[in-house]
Parts: C-alpha cells; sequence; structure tokens
C-alpha cells in the first residue's frame, strides 16, 4: 500500500497553527515575591468549595438566566416590536405572566449568584495569574460575564424600586445590550468548562464538612434564601400573596382608584390640558378625521373589561375599566378595525412612551378601549383622565395615558 504524502499547508493553515501556538505558549512567571495576601498557597481553607457544587450552582444559575433572558428579550419585543414579530391580544393576562416570571426570576437569582462567585473566587488568585494568552483571554471573558451578571441584577433592582439616580442611561437599552453581552459571555463560558463539570456532576463524592457545614446544606440554604425572597416580592403580581410581599417596591392595591400609579399628571406636565374644558380627542383616518370632547365620547356605545396593567417593574394590578372600543373610533373614520393599526398620542409633549403603535390584533379586539372610567368612576387625573388606552396582553408603558389623537392606518 503506497502512503502519499500529505498535502502541503497553506499559508493561512500554517499562520493559524503559528497563532495557535503563540496563544497556548506558557508565559514567564511572575516572582515569587510577588506571590502574597490572597495569592499565598492555602490561604482559601474551606472544603465546601468544589468542581462539583459550582457545577450545581452554575446549572441553576444558568436556568435562571436563561429565563430572565427569553423573558426580558420577549419584553423588548413587545415594546418595539421588528416587523416580524407578532404578539397576540389574548389571552390578556399572558404579558403579566411573563414579566411577572421575568422579575422574581432575576430577583430568585441573587443568592445564587452570590453563592456561585463566592464558589469559584478563590479562582481570581491562581498562581500564576496569567499562564498563556489564552488563558488571559479566557480569563478576561470570565471577567466581562461576572460584570455583566452584576450590571443586570443592580440595574434591574434599581428599576423595580424606580432608583434612576445611579443609571446615567436609559434602563431599557442599556439591560437589553448588556444582557446580549451576557448571554456570549455565558455561553462560551459552558462550552470552556463543560467537560469538566459534566464529570464533576456525574462522579460521586463524599460530603466534607467544616463547622457543621456541607455541600447539601449550602445548596439548601442558597434554595431557600432564593425561595425567601422569591415569596416576599412574588405578591406585586400574584395578588393571593399581597400580604407576604414585605420586601415588594409596589403594592398593586395602593395608589389612586386602587391602582398603582408610576408617572402622574404633573410629573408628564399635562395636568392643565388634560382639565382644559376644551380638550378633544382627535381621531385621523385615509381622508376622514373626527374631533370627539369627553361629551361625545360618553355618548357613544359604552362597554366594561376587566384587564391588568402589568409594568414592566413586575407589579401588576386588575381593574374595572369602562369606555368605548377603539376599533368603533377606527370605524367612524371608515377604516377596519380587524385590518388597522392605530398610532395614540397622549398630551404629554415629550417621553419615551408618549405614544405608542396598537396593532390590528388588538385594535380589533373588542376588550381594547379607550376608558373614561375606572371602577364605575371618572378616571383619576393620574390614571389618565379624560381619556387613556387599556389594552389586553400589553405592558403598561403601552398604555398610553391622557389620548389627544389616534392616526389610524390600514394594513391592506
Amino acid at each position: 500500500m503506497v502512503r502519499h504524502p500529505d498535502p502541503p499547508m497553506t499559508g493561512r493553515a500554517t499562520v493559524l497553527r503559528r497563532l495557535t501556538r503563540w496563544c497556548l505558549a506558557p508565559l514567564p512567571a511572575p516572582p515569587v515575591t510577588l506571590r502574597r495576601g490572597p495569592l499565598r498557597p492555602g490561604v482559601f481553607r474551606s472544603r465546601l468549595r468544589s468542581t462539583r457544587l459550582t457545577g450545581q450552582l452554575g446549572v441553576a444559575l444558568g436556568v435562571a438566566f436563561a429565563i430572565c433572558f427569553a423573558t426580558g428579550l420577549l419584553s423588548h419585543l413587545i415594546q418595539h416590536p421588528p416587523g416580524w414579530f407578532w404578539w397576540p391580544a389574548r389571552p390578556v393576562g399572558l404579558y403579566r405572566f411573563t414579566q411577572g416570571l421575568h422579575v422574581a426570576t432575576g430577583l430568585a437569582s441573587i443568592p445564587l449568584l452570590g453563592a456561585k462567585l463566592w464558589s469559584v473566587y478563590p479562582r481570581l488568585f491562581s498562581w500564576p495569574p496569567v499562564r498563556s494568552i489564552a488563558h488571559a483571554a479566557e480569563r478576561a471573558s470570565l471577567g466581562l460575564l461576572v460584570a455583566a451578571a452584576l450590571f443586570l441584577l443592580v440595574s434591574g433592582v434599581l428599576n423595580i424600586s424606580r432608583w434612576y439616580a445611579p443609571m446615567p442611561f436609559f434602563f431599557t437599552a442599556g439591560h437589553y445590550w448588556v444582557a446580549w453581552l451576557a448571554v456570549g459571555g455565558l455561553l462560551v463560558h459552558i462550552g470552556v468548562h463543560l467537560p469538566a463539570v459534566r464529570a464533576a456532576l456525574v462522579r460521586p463524592v463524599g460530603e466534607p464538612r467544616q463547622d457543621g457545614l456541607n455541600r447539601r446544606t449550602l445548596l439548601g440554604g442558597v434554595a431557600a434564601a432564593s425561595g425567601l425572597v422569591t415569596l416576599t416580592t412574588v405578591g406585586q403580581t400574584i395578588r393571593p400573596l399581597t400580604g407576604l410581599a414585605v420586601l415588594a417596591p409596589r403594592h398593586p392595591d395602593v395608589g389612586p382608584q386602587g391602582l398603582p400609579v408610576n408617572r402622574t399628571a404633573a410629573g408628564a406636565g399635562v395636568r392643565a390640558a388634560a382639565l382644559d374644558p376644551a380638550y378633544r380627542l382627535r381621531v385621523t383616518g385615509e381622508g376622514r378625521s373626527v374631533s370627539l370632547d369627553l361629551a361625545a365620547l360618553n355618548r357613544l356605545p359604552q362597554y366594561t373589561a376587566e384587564l391588568p396593567i402589568a409594568c414592566v417593574e413586575g407589579w401588576s394590578a386588575t381593574g374595572t375599566w369602562t369606555g368605548v372600543r377603539l376599533g368603533d373610533l377606527v370605524a367612524l373614520v371608515g377604516a377596519d378595525p380587524r385590518r388597522s393599526s392605530a398610532w395614540v398620542e397622549s398630551l404629554q409633549v415629550d417621553g419615551a412612551y408618549r405614544a405608542c403603535t396598537v396593532p390590528p390584533e388588538h385594535v380589533g379586539d373588542p376588550l381594547t378601549l379607550v376608558a373614561l372610567r375606572l371602577g364605575g368612576e371618572p378616571l383619576h387625573l393620574d390614571h389618565g383622565y379624560p381619556a387613556r388606552l387599556i389594552a389586553p396582553n400589553r405592558p403598561g408603558v403601552l398604555q398610553t395615558k391622557w389620548l389627544s389623537r389616534i392616526t389610524v392606518a390600514g394594513t391592506g
């Protein structure tokens, strides 16, 4: 049998092989005199730390982050829909569930992340600190992952607490883009360490003890902490647990007419315009336009719907809303509600959410109202008086208050 010689390597392959060798080549070790403080051998003595513990915490944290990323991405797509995205009007409480799950899972991740970092932080002081160029790149990517994870959790807590002073950026945009960094870093981290973690998870190990603790006790404590955080905050979404929500920044039954308010009329700068007797709601279509004062809106057929206000901050509350169907207003200008979208604008002059698009699936839904009353009473000024949008299965930031204009566009 004749053995043919291997074909000569191309220039590109040669460069790639040399680059790989350069990245993997060991770097000179730093002077031993620098090995002080946490860099000294034997400084971290806890026997609880192990690859198995780190792997178990990593699996739990990975599941939590995956849920947070999926539900957060969904919320972003609903608020900033690309052309291919579709979001239904039913079930009415679907967004309430997904965003409540997003916030609850994010809060439950805080003890998990703390325990995970505790289990691995001695590796930050391994010797030598950097063994090769590739090792340095891996450590840098891990630092990026940790920084992104901490940013997401800290900024998320600040957001649900409505404390924006420490964030010199628009929360929604910053949170969204850093989430992509975190997911990318997490996938790289999993790819690098998956073989070692898999081996540690399937290999039976003993239960080391120190001061009466063992791995199972530690994991149980972390699980209990996550459960306690969830139990004491999720009541801002799940009404039967409201009494236990002692750590929740918002209670869903506290506010004018029994519902919370994020942005008041004074804060939005619309108080005078909303109370002006000359107020008109203008509905404009292709070639037709109507102008309706509050009395004219009240003379139109009125409908009542029980719908939740579901806030991106995690709280939600159900109200009984009464008003005119948005589809009926769209029909007044000769458009088909089932085939039309509506651009809804507020009296508010500026702000990221002063206007929104209502797609056909919501315009044509009979539960989508231009609400005039809440709980049988005229809307409180801070809830959008004289008229506001309320639609099923939408974020609260898209339930535009203090309506001034509705522009109807057909979809063909």
